[in-house]
């Protein structure tokens, strides 16, 4: 003791701290050793092998050397960008709970979800969405991670991003046409995207699939239920647009001749029938929507509305199909916001079928109709004949006077054809100008609570348990507008598709 009192106090103090440096250089020392017996080196390089490599042990060991688990590799992502885009669930977990924000941005200003996105590991983007990762964040191209989705082709992603992007579903569509993503289009309108999704200036997904050349996309746009009679406002088609880019076998794909089956007026029970069968048919060939309540974990920021659907509210015992947030705070205050209760019902499907014949004018007791086909042909049928290659009489013909968008509101007049379907007694009325439908814009709603399905339809009339009336107002491609009989409130209830 008394040769410590004798010692100066700055050799002292140097003494501790050679001491603790020989210390840290034995730990590091030992840390290295421990890399490389299980094969790494103590380089920026194997620290995001580790990652790769989904070895959380490896990365733990490299924070206990001094690495910052924020640390850029030379695009400028760090080690969770690295784990995103392999798949490796236990690493990107380590990472997260070592600090890394869920929403760290890397390269590009991409998130890891993006990172998982654009190397097509769908189980990962599952999981990081499960963790609270952000899909309406933008890179600085300005895509969201469901774009950038689409565009790459990438399906499975669509798939588990859908669910959290209802409202840019039909956004997504469209670009998918545009980039010819056959797979990616089947992915989204099974979520609710719409086949009458329209872009500002008119075009449809078929038309902008056909003027780019995309054969595949073409064929599945037809197939489940894109109008290939719809004119933008210039009044071009999407056989004129194909035609017009050069895609001759398009035009003529598009405007074949009609089959027998689509000359026809379905009743509605074949209408129901069919409506069934394309969403049992979705459900039976694809897995089901991953749960999403209850699943998010909090990475420092809470999920939102939009990230995750949260808890449902109940109506007389019976789920509401509405989005709401998880806090039951935020439970109320949506439900106080809603000029009434929605009924437990959620959107399945969209249908209106047209049928490939245009009225074009009416002479006395005849009318002219157009077929299509290569050439268009022109036909003359009178009051109590069959239209060629159909089951459809002509029951009655007439001109009228009545407002037109052709004539900017004013009134002009039109060509009608009233005609009946042999087969099943369906009738309809056609005018030239319009699209002649099969039937009226209907909808397939599912009860939340006990999976049964109805067809909905303009001006159809229904209850909820709790005894409230309710009119069917609108149905249209992305939404069902439904109206409170007592109030005369209105509300829609959007297009969740069969996965939704």
């Amino acid at each position: 003791m008394q040769w410590f009192s004798t010692v100066p106090v700055g050799f002292a103090l140097i003494a501790i701290s050679m001491g603790g440096l020989a210390s840290c250089g034995k730990r590091g020392e030992a840390v290295k050793d421990d890399l490389g017996e299980a094969g790494y080196q103590l380089t920026d390089a194997d620290w995001f092998r580790a990652s790769r490599e989904n070895d959380a042990a490896v990365l733990k060991k490299f924070l206990a050397a001094g690495f910052k688990v924020d640390l850029r590799d030379a695009g400028g992502d760090s080690a969770l960008h690295v784990a995103a885009s392999a798949g490796a669930e236990v690493a990107a977990d380590f990472l997260l709970n070592r600090g890394l924000a869920v929403d760290h941005r890397g390269a590009a200003e991409r998130t890891p979800l993006m990172a998982a996105v654009m190397a097509d590991q769908t189980g990962m983007v599952g999981w990081l969405l499960r963790q609270g990762a952000d899909p309406r964040l933008k890179d600085a191209e300005g895509f969201m991670p469901l774009m950038l989705a689409v565009r790459e082709g990438h399906g499975g992603a669509v798939g588990e991003l859908a669910p959290y992007n209802r409202k840019d579903l039909d956004a997504a569509l469209l670009l998918a046409a545009l980039v010819g993503q056959a797979d990616v289009i089947d992915s989204l309108t099974n979520f609710g995207a719409s086949v009458y999704a329209m872009m500002e200036d008119g075009r449809t997904p078929l038309m902008i699939a056909a003027e780019n050349g995309h054969e595949a996309a073409v064929e599945l746009l037809l197939e489940i239920g894109a109008n290939r009679f719809t004119q933008d406002p210039a009044g071009r088609t999407a056989v004129d647009m194909a035609k017009a880019a050069g895609h001759l076998e398009i035009a003529a794909a598009i405007s074949r001749e009609p089959l027998a089956s689509e000359l026809t007026l379905e009743s509605p029970t074949e209408i129901a029938s069919a409506m069934d069968l394309y969403v049992d048919t979705v459900l039976t060939k694809a897995p089901a929507e991953p749960a999403l309540a209850g699943e998010v974990v909090a990475r420092g920021v809470a999920a939102g509305p939009d990230v995750r659907r949260g808890v449902s509210q109940t109506l007389e015992g019976q789920s509401l199909s509405q989005p709401v947030s998880a806090s039951p705070q935020a439970v109320g205050a949506a439900a106080a916001a809603l000029p009434f209760p929605l009924p437990p019902l959620v959107m399945r499907h969209y249908r209106v079928r047209q049928v490939p014949i245009q009225v074009q004018s009416v002479q006395g007791d005849t009318a002219t109709v157009l077929i299509p086909g290569v050439p268009v042909r022109q036909v003359k049928v009178r009051v109590g004949e069959i239209i060629p290659g159909s089951r459809l009489e002509v029951v009655r013909v007439k001109r009228r006077m009545e407002d037109s968008k052709l004539s900017a509101g004013q009134p002009m007049e039109v060509s009608v054809m009233d005609v009946r379907d042999t087969a099943t007694g369906t009738t309809r009325e056609w005018i030239s100008g319009i699209s002649s439908n099969a039937h009226d814009p209907v909808a397939l709603v599912e009860d939340a609570a006990t999976g049964k399905r109805y067809v909905a339809s303009p001006g159809q009339r229904f209850r909820a348990a709790d005894g409230s009336g309710y009119i069917v107002s609108d149905v249209r491609p992305n939404q069902l507008v439904i109206e409170e009989a007592a109030t005369g409130a209105v509300q829609t209830i959007p297009l969740r598709g069969p996965r939704g």
